[in-house]
């Protein structure tokens, strides 16, 4: 019995003490966290850093595998502009837990600002190693490559993340855009066969000659447009239209776009001027603000422009209004624009919803006077493919119903047919 007395005590005092030691450790780790969590908010609040940085050597010292302390450290450098001991504070967490996704953060972020490139292309192929379904750090070497203005190297890079992310609207976007700034010229033709449901009208005939050089700072655009009308199987009225464009990359979310198109022949408007400018937001977000000008024999207006767009995985949605005024009237049509992407920027199937008359239309411009106040609604859908390195075609339909006068309406039925060759 003795015996089973002395073992029985022996275990309380062993329960009593590991329980005192629990309730050290635990009580240490309180007042660890609680240490961080001052310095903490000494640095983000406060801005003593002098003061938080005792506290994280002290934090370091009680608890060095607590990798927090380290990574606060190497903060407090980075922002007290100690670089150096920054990046080995941060290094060091790396090294003992190499996913910690924050210094990778801070790290890459420090670098960049440093125009570091080739070091922050290194940390941050690290990252992705470290983070493989992480795209954070994919857009941030995105960034590397296009503050770097490595041109080639980015296409490239967006390729493999087109093929990784097919529906990642960001890098769609970027895509299209740094693909719009590699050295090619085009010529294409363009060809637009309208016919009328109303008896002896029609059809109409519209056709471009045209080239376009793009480069990095954007492209240049010189067109030739020529259009023939027939009414009772008689041509009544034809001629041809100059016309000059430009995009011009104005930073690196945005660019300008700026036209004029000049005409002798009164099928065409005497003088047409446009400018927009576009910026391309986070998520696929786009927007353009502009105005168009016309003059022709009878009077000359003025149109306001506003649009935006959003990338959408493959899907392209753009809403563009247009409000024209003419002898204090405003007269509003709106353009709905959608597009479903397949390879590159010239491969889609679109889908195109319509109100009004625009000054944006090449086909009926010629008559956008009398059509102003004219209700129309139209619908249309084309295929536009690029085959091979050189050839890029399309086609397509669309139906509009067309006032013509008060309360008589006509249904217009379009053809447009479009080749380039790539060069």
């Amino acid at each position: 019995m003795r015996y089973r007395h002395h073992i029985r005590t022996f275990f309380i005092l062993f329960l009593l003490l590991g329980m005192a030691k629990s309730n050290s450790v635990w009580a240490q780790k309180i007042d660890i966290d609680s240490l961080l969590n001052v310095a903490i908010r000494e640095v983000t609040k406060d801005k003593n850093y002098e003061s938080a940085l005792k506290k994280t050597q002290l934090g370091m010292k009680l608890a060095p595998d607590y990798l927090d302390f380290h990574l606060l450290t190497g903060r407090i450098y980075q922002l007290t502009n100690v670089k150096d001991s920054a990046r080995y504070y941060y290094n060091l967490v790396i090294c003992k837990n190499p996913v910690y996704e924050e210094a990778y953060t801070y790290l890459i972020n420090m670098d960049i600002e440093e125009k570091n490139y080739t070091d922050a292309e290194i940390v941050v192929n690290k990252a992705i190693e470290a983070h493989p379904k992480k795209k954070d750090f994919r857009y941030k070497k995105l960034t590397i490559y296009e503050l770097q203005g490595n041109t080639e190297k980015g296409e490239g890079y967006l390729k493999e993340m087109q093929a990784l992310y097919p529906k990642d609207s960001d890098f769609k976007l970027h895509y299209f855009i740094a693909d719009s700034r590699l050295k090619s010229d085009r010529i294409g033709v363009n060809y637009n066969f309208t016919t009328f449901d109303r008896s002896g009208y029609g059809p109409w005939h519209f056709g471009s000659l045209q080239y376009i050089r793009q480069r990095d700072w954007g492209s240049a655009i010189a067109r030739v447009n020529y259009s023939n009308r027939y009414a009772d199987g008689q041509s009544v009225i034809h001629g041809i239209q100059y016309e000059a464009e430009t995009y011009l990359f104005t930073g690196k979310n945005s660019y300008s776009y700026i036209g004029a198109g000049y005409s002798d022949d009164p099928v065409f408007p005497k003088l047409r001027l446009g400018y927009s400018f576009f910026y391309n937001f986070k998520k696929g977000w786009e927007a353009d603000l502009g105005v168009r000008y016309i003059d022709t024999d009878e009077t000359s207006f003025a149109t306001a422009v506003v649009g935006v767009g959003k990338y959408l995985g493959s899907y392209w949605l753009n809403l563009r209004s247009y409000f024209q005024f003419d002898n204090s009237t405003v007269y509003p049509a709106f353009t709905l624009t959608s597009r479903y992407y397949f390879n590159t920027r010239f491969d889609y199937l679109t889908l195109i919803a319509g109100y009004g008359t625009s000054p944006d239309e090449r086909t009926t411009i010629g008559q956008i006077q009398e059509r102003l106040s004219l209700d129309s609604f139209r619908l249309g859908a084309g295929y536009y493919q690029l085959f091979g390195d050189h050839y890029v075609t399309g086609l397509q339909l669309s139906f509009n119903n067309q006032e013509y006068a008060p309360d008589l309406k006509q249904i217009e039925t379009e053809i447009a047919l479009m080749f380039q060759y790539q060069f």
